[in-house]
């Protein structure tokens, strides 16, 4: 029987879909979960939910629940992370703060300022996460879902040698969404994308084992397409092979789209398929989710814990399942660079395929990237290793030049003005970075 341990499980419809869709393998229907949050209340409605898809699909499962992750991490044989270290509002101030600056962040999750600060504050849990690994269960695949997800994958596959893969939608749902715009079903996509997470490239997207980009460049020329992806598509005709993640993020991570308000006006704004911004969302629905989720559980609770046992389009499941000795998988996965993209760093977090089977994470070759696709994602990278390093060794002015190198921020500020601004955003993380002796850069 397999043991699947959730820390973070208090995310709650994140953790009923990986749930339903684990239990519909039948290798792993008879499996213990095991939920472990550091919200007693979130945690007790998790357990409730999953016991309620245990019943409904009549498994022969087991649901245990703990605030220990200690507990919850002995014997584990996968481990499943959603964390979010510190309350939303903090990551509020990780959008307002260079928004007063004039960096006018969008999402703010990954990269950036923001994506640098979130990874100062989370870095320290989650290689705090993979020691306990290390001596309770030193023999399970870690699969993170929580951003920035290049830098924490990164600094625990530097930290140790638990099996670590990060967990993003972005590669498939991307095909998907160009096999839609040349009108194809999936099983006629043949792809290969390699990079960095949320900036990895389709080196290869072929129809019928033929280049499709002819096809792509053909639809785009319909507005409704190319308003969908507005920032995605306009880099594709520039570099030549289409990004893997949204427009909204990939808007923030180059100095070409949000530097002037004339710009974000053109390119940030009017595409039918844009987001608004995390700026406005997080100040709105995040905060006010905050006072409604308890009601929404107890409403779903009331109405019998409706939700389908159908297997959905979480591939953590399959993972699990191939790695407990099911069907070997392929997946886009987040794992160190070993010659697998030989013009990035070694050892750098890479976003590559990877086939998972009993022995674990296999990642595949993929080659040498273009060099226009290799020069960006080189830059991203110096900034992560930047960040990484200031996160493990507590060293503000590594943090400081990290961010320098940032393409936005160096697009808007001068140096002294980047300085300002993070040093202003260490004080208003202090109370989360305990590795930090001293803030002053």
């Amino acid at each position: 029987m397999a043991r699947i341990t959730f820390i973070g499980a208090g995310s709650l419809g994140f953790t009923r879909g990986l749930v339903r869709d684990i239990l519909t393998f039948p290798l792993l229907k008879d499996a213990t979960l095991v939920l472990m949050d550091v919200n007693k209340e979130r945690l007790e409605f998790a357990r409730r939910a999953v016991g309620s898809i245990i019943e409904k699909g009549g498994y022969p499962a087991r649901v245990e629940a703990t605030l220990d992750r200690q507990e919850a991490l002995k014997g584990a044989d996968a481990v499943l992370c959603t964390i979010l270290v510190g309350k939303t509002n903090v990551w509020g101030h990780d959008i307002e703060i260079p928004m007063k600056y004039g960096v006018d962040t969008n999402v703010g999750d990954t990269r950036g300022v923001s994506g640098v600060f979130r990874a100062l504050r989370t870095i320290p849990v989650m290689v705090d996460i993979c020691k306990d690994m290390e001596r309770l269960c030193p023999d399970a695949i870690l699969l993170n879902y929580t951003n920035p997800m290049g830098m924490l994958c990164r600094a625990m596959q530097r930290s140790s040698d638990i099996q670590v893969s990060g967990l993003c939608h972005s590669v498939q749902g991307t095909a998907r969404m160009l096999a839609g715009w040349i009108k194809t079903p999936m099983d006629r996509i043949t792809y290969v994308c390699g990079g960095i997470n949320h900036q990895a490239w389709y080196v290869e997207f072929q129809k019928d084992r033929k280049d499709a980009y002819p096809l792509i460049r053909r639809a785009m020329k319909k507005p409704e397409i190319y308003n969908a992806e507005i920032v995605r598509n306009e880099m594709f005709l520039a570099l030549g092979y289409y990004v893997s993640e949204s427009s909204g993020h990939n808007s923030e991570y180059t100095w070409w789209f949000r530097k002037r308000p004339d710009l974000i006006e053109k390119y940030c704004t009017h595409g039918t398929g844009w987001n608004p911004g995390v700026y406005a969302y997080i100040l709105k629905e995040y905060r006010s989710r905050e006072k409604t989720w308890k009601k929404e559980v107890k409403d779903w609770f009331k109405k019998g814990a409706p939700i389908s046992l159908e297997r959905g389009h979480e591939y953590a499941a399959c993972i699990i399942d191939a790695f407990m000795g099911g069907e070997p998988y392929k997946f886009n996965g987040n794992v160190p660079n070993t010659g697998l993209i030989p013009n990035l760093p070694q050892d750098a977090c890479v976003e590559v395929p990877v086939l998972v089977n009993r022995r674990g994470l296999n990642p595949l070759y993929v080659g040498p990237l273009p060099l226009q696709l290799a020069a960006l994602n080189n830059i991203s990278i110096a900034v992560e290793e930047m960040a990484v390093e200031a996160a493990l060794t507590g060293d503000p002015t590594l943090v400081y030049q990290a961010i320098c190198y940032d393409p936005l921020t160096a697009a808007v500020l001068s140096l002294a003005e980047i300085k300002q601004m993070t040093g202003e955003m260490l004080k208003r993380n202090r109370r989360y970075l305990p590795q930090f002796k001293r803030i002053a850069i």
